[in-house]
């Protein structure tokens, strides 16, 4: 057991009690005593995370010092921070935490022996150790006898950084990284998230400079022993569609590649439970009992969660161990990848519903990484927004994204690998004209890509965007399949493709410099 003799040589003083590495009965206990949470009408406790319900990209910093700041891709994404800002707030931060009890969580990220790393968190609040202890890989009573920190995060959410404007800061919120010490600081913000993503991050950048692919995307693994990948940004599917009854699940979120095949970062899932329904997630809904943990949800007297209200915030969510998802992975590993779906949720109407890529076209859409915005869903948005996150997750991504394309073609190759794009957005036209794919259609262009049946199939090649999709799949209608015969007005499909042709073609100038080995834009759309 960890004492107060080892947190006062990180700098910590006069802790009071510590609670180290707590069961879920204890975690759910200290929750309930210490008013942090409610229980619901299923068994999940549930909180609320305060003024932010999602993460602060634009508070995020890494320390800016040798030698990682060769490797880190500075700019919007990656910001930089003074070794002397971080210090002080590292001392603001000591600051909060003593004088407390403290919860202490050991745990490990990386499921495969060649490539994990050993985290622990210390925080004030024990709902954030119950998170953690959900989402990463719980260490057995063994392991904690030898247990090391690779890397320690010290989550002082309660504090908050007054003098900003004088550090120049974006806000009193901070989520440091100091890469040479190994260790992150928290504040400001109380939201579960950026302690999953903060070591999501720092894996980003540990693995590729090993020559391990990282990856956000959900996995998993068939009968047979056949590994899928699911690439996407929040809101594509990427959790909903990798639970399948019929394929044990690795993970949802976070995964590596390395010689040994596909893992998971991670122990647990983080589901989206806006509109969550029962019938079309099963598994997800089944999940959330009795240790899961519910965030920012609209509950009644009785507890019954409202799943339908965003009341608090659209980004409603729960995290729950693995476990809880009856047909999942033990290991939470798989073999080296057969199948890669990349989705998307097209809100224009335009992209088929499933397209087979060729190498080149993978490396396009994968560094493009598009999905759309609609309607709505953000203050000032009338029509749908493209976004493009490169690699589907380009806010995690400490170096530059052609590190990880290049290692993703790499695996394409050697594994000759199979790689889909899936629509799991608008057809027939974009959002308010058009219908949202039915997740059946969507399950079965899935089902096709992993039983092999698809490539039975006879394809047609699109115009403009150039992908090649099957002109009968199973049981979906045709005429859905081919997206320009899905619209009533052609007239209005063809200036709307022309128009996110012309999106995607000014995203990716950024990979066409002279000496870009990446320059695979005669794999995308035609102006």
């Amino acid at each position: 057991m960890i004492d107060s003799t080892h947190l006062e040589q990180l700098g910590l003083k006069n802790i009071n009690k510590i609670y180290h590495n707590l069961g879920f009965d204890e975690l759910i206990q200290h929750e309930l005593d210490n008013g942090e949470c409610s229980m619901t009408s299923s068994g999940a406790t549930t909180v609320d995370t305060g003024v932010f319900t999602g993460r602060s990209p634009k508070d995020k910093y890494f320390v800016n010092q040798e030698p990682s700041n060769k490797y880190i891709a500075w700019g919007d994404v990656n910001q930089k921070i003074d070794k002397a800002i971080f210090d002080e707030l590292f001392e603001l931060s000591k600051s909060q935490l003593s004088h407390k009890d403290l919860y202490v969580t050991d745990v490990f990220t990386g499921a495969s022996p060649a490539s994990k790393r050993s985290i622990r968190f210390i925080t004030e609040i024990a709902w954030q150790s119950h998170f953690v202890t959900n989402m990463f890989i719980r260490p057995t009573k063994e392991d904690l006898k030898t247990f090391k920190s690779d890397f320690t995060v010290f989550n002082a959410c309660k504090a908050v950084n007054e003098k900003w404007q004088e550090h120049g800061l974006n806000s009193e919120v901070f989520v440091l990284f100091n890469i040479e010490e190994n260790m992150a600081i928290i504040g400001g913000t109380w939201y579960g998230g950026e302690l999953k993503k903060g070591i999501f991050s720092m894996m980003n950048y540990w693995l590729p400079l090993e020559g391990k692919l990282s990856m956000h995307c959900s996995a998993n693994i068939g009968k047979d022993g056949d590994t899928a990948l699911f690439f996407g940004l929040s809101g594509t599917g990427k959790t909903t569609l990798s639970t399948d009854p019929q394929r044990r699940l690795i993970g949802d979120d976070e995964h590596g590649w390395d010689d040994e095949g596909v893992f998971n970062f991670e122990g647990g899932c983080y589901a989206k439970v806006i509109n969550l329904d029962p019938s079309s997630e099963p598994e997800i809904f089944g999940a959330i009992k009795r240790g899961a943990l519910l965030e920012n949800v609209m509950f009644d007297c009785e507890g019954a969660v409202d799943y339908a209200s965003c009341v608090k915030t659209e980004n409603t969510r729960v995290s729950y161990p693995i476990e809880h998802i009856e047909n999942h992975e033990p290991s939470l590993m798989g073999g080296h990848a057969q199948n890669i779906i990349f989705l998307t949720a097209d809100a224009f109407g335009v992209l088929p519903p499933v397209s087979k890529l060729s190498k080149e076209q993978a490396m396009y859409y994968f560094l493009s990484g598009y999905t759309a915005k609609v309607a709505g869903t953000e203050r000032g948005i009338t029509e749908p927004v493209a976004t493009f996150s490169a690699c589907f997750g380009e806010a995690f991504l400490p170096l530059h994204p052609t590190v990880y394309a290049k290692l993703l073609g790499e695996k394409i190759d050697k594994h000759r690998v199979h790689v889909y794009l899936v629509n799991t957005g608008w057809s027939g036209g974009g959002y308010g004209v058009g219908k949202r794919m039915s997740i059946k259609d969507t399950r079965a262009c899935i089902n096709a890509i992993l039983d092999g049946s698809i490539n039975e199939c006879e394809f047609d090649t699109t115009d403009i965007f150039g992908l090649e999709v099957p002109k009968t799949l199973g049981e979906i209608n045709p005429s859905v399949l081919n997206p320009r015969n899905a619209w009533e007005d052609k007239v209005a499909y063809d200036a709307t493709t022309k128009k996110l042709a012309a999106m995607f073609i000014k995203n990716f100038q950024k990979y066409q410099t002279a000496d870009s080995a990446f320059d695979f834009s005669e794999a995308g759309p035609r102006g």
